[in-house]
């Protein structure tokens, strides 16, 4: 019957649905449940059917008012429309209310990306003569080699990694499963830290993750962030550094070396390609040099710029000796 679930039961009822059934990933469902807890705490109405979309309005009126972000609104927005789509799917709701609820529009800023110096300085920050030293540049160095998210890298199991093949299998967001090649130099970065210094943080306990912590427990996410700030800052890179930026870098430096968009959502774990497309910028300078170099009217116009230069430097080289 419509209405009969209270907003609370049609939220917990919401995010055991998104949880079993959608298998988001537990960091996406702590957002979901931030954002819908913030909107009971708002709202009046005991069911979803009591909300309208003035409702609504008036909530996003209210976090604009508190001085929330367009990015941070535009994310309730589509928390909201989640949730009430769950709700119309299971009659709890005559109709849905965000239906003509209007998010902000935010711009597409292009994600920060390092220059290839500076991926080499980071790099080589950690110092190799320590047991930490070297777990963080192993880290490190599957992160820029594999383009992996932070909650992945640190969920990398023993058993993912294959040292003969060069491959690591990657959970990604719902669950889904994709392999990824790891180049030979972070392979081998990674089966020495493997090899000699995780059996020294474990001292004889059991995990079945790649990477630990040195009281032998999984790397989390909190801890990799301060380690990854701390190696920015002695590698002399200026701002904040997120791991997400090692990820940005990674798929940049692909595409400049000449990867194609499909094989790079592949690695990145997109489930559609137009995520990937954000990436096309850095094609651009790329796809001029091609029309440049092949086409057929740009070949010829290079030949006569050429061939003027040509003319103007042996000109000048005469009028030169003539002056003299």
């Amino acid at each position: 019957m419509e209405g009969a679930l209270s907003l609370d039961n049609a939220v917990r009822s919401y995010l055991h649905f998104c949880r079993t059934e959608k298998g988001l990933s537990d960091n996406t469902l702590t957002s979901y449940r931030l954002d819908l807890q913030q909107f009971q705490k708002f709202i009046d109405p005991t069911s979803p059917s009591a909300i309208s979309l003035e409702a609504l309005r008036s909530y996003l009126d209210h976090l604009r008012a508190n001085g929330l972000s367009h990015r941070s609104i535009a994310r309730q927005v589509t928390t909201l429309r989640g949730f009430f789509g769950f709700c119309l799917e299971e009659y709890l709701v005559p109709s849905d209310p965000t239906e003509l609820l209007v998010a902000p529009k935010i711009g597409s800023a292009l994600p920060k990306v390092l220059q290839r110096p500076q991926v080499d300085q980071l790099l080589e920050a950690p110092d190799n003569g320590t047991r930490i030293g070297l777990r963080d540049a192993a880290m490190l160095d599957l992160l820029y080699a594999t383009g992996m998210r932070v909650s992945e890298l640190i969920s990398v199991r023993v058993a993912d990694l294959d040292f003969t093949a060069g491959l690591v299998r990657v959970t990604g967001k719902g669950n889904k499963q994709r392999m990824i090649p790891v180049g030979t130099s972070a392979l081998q970065s990674v089966e020495h830290y493997f090899r000699e210094q995780r059996p020294r943080f474990l001292r004889g306990r059991i995990s079945p993750f790649l990477f630990v912590t040195a009281r032998g427990t999984r790397m989390t996410r909190q801890c990799f962030w301060n380690l990854l700030r701390g190696h920015a800052q002695k590698a002399g890179i200026s701002g904040s550094l997120s791991p997400h930026a090692l990820r940005h870098t990674f798929a940049t430096h692909l595409l400049q070396g000449g990867a194609d968009l499909r094989s790079l959502q592949m690695m990145l774990g997109h489930a559609d390609v137009g995520t990937t497309q954000i990436y096309t910028h850095v094609m651009q300078s790329r796809l001029r040099e091609t029309v440049d170099r092949h086409h057929p009217r740009e070949a010829a116009r290079r030949k006569r710029v050429i061939g003027k230069g040509k003319f103007m430097t042996e000109a000048g080289s005469e009028g030169g000796k003539g002056h003299e």
